[in-house]
């Protein structure tokens, strides 16, 4: 692998913004969206057991409804994609297993191999060994990918706008993900940024690294 510069992540890292005007008459070509779909998929996961669903939605009479379940914000008609992140929900040991017998498949074993692992992990997510809600549990595995993406987004020069300010069970609705065992959680625009987006050049605001960083030696 031919690693990344500091340089070069600490530039997409600075460049990036959670960009409020896309520009609508520029796409994201075929081939650096199917890397950004990838990085969806290879996002890493507690157990990588991978509790979500990526809808990437096209059809614009659907986008132009979610809109109005985005308390109007246009980013999510205007951007090149749209994602909606969504959660397994109920996630249980029924989903391990599932997830037991792809790793066998992947890694070229048998399954019993991996049976004390499975029972470990069933486990775990069926009674936590601590106070532990599993639906938020598997909110907090979703959130990883939308960071994930946000990130890849950046190295290739893509804009993003990760967007929690919607009503979740309206998306759902429109979505028609009722009674499917996933629930939104958030929304991310992908795109160009519109010339007219005043925060594309508004200064990053963040505290001193010495607020937020300590070295435990």
């Amino acid at each position: 692998m031919n690693a990344i510069s500091a340089d070069t992540i600490l530039e997409a890292l600075r460049w990036r913004y959670a960009t409020k005007q896309f520009d609508p008459t520029r796409k994201i070509d075929p081939a650096t969206w199917t890397a950004l779909e990838d990085s969806l998929v290879l996002t890493p996961s507690s157990f990588g057991l991978q509790p979500w669903k990526f809808l990437v939605v096209n059809r614009p009479e659907i986008r132009e409804a979610l809109v109005a379940q985005s308390w109007n914000q246009r980013q999510v008609i205007d951007a090149s994609h749209l994602v909606i992140f969504t959660v397994k929900s109920p996630f249980t040991s029924d989903d391990v297993r599932e997830h037991t017998a792809r790793s066998a498949e992947v890694r070229g074993i048998d399954v019993s191999e991996l049976a004390g692992m499975e029972k470990m992990v069933a486990g775990f997510v069926e009674k936590p060994p601590y106070p532990l809600d599993i639906k938020e549990w598997c909110s907090r595995q979703v959130y990883l990918a939308l960071g994930s993406f946000m990130t890849t987004a950046a190295l290739l020069g893509i804009d993003t706008c990760p967007m929690e300010g919607i009503n979740p069970s309206g998306y759902d609705e429109v979505l028609g993900l009722t009674g499917t065992g996933y629930f939104t959680l958030a929304a991310c625009p992908a795109g160009y940024r519109a010339p007219t987006d005043k925060y594309a050049t508004t200064p990053k605001v963040r505290y001193a690294k010495e607020r937020v960083l300590n070295h435990i030696d």
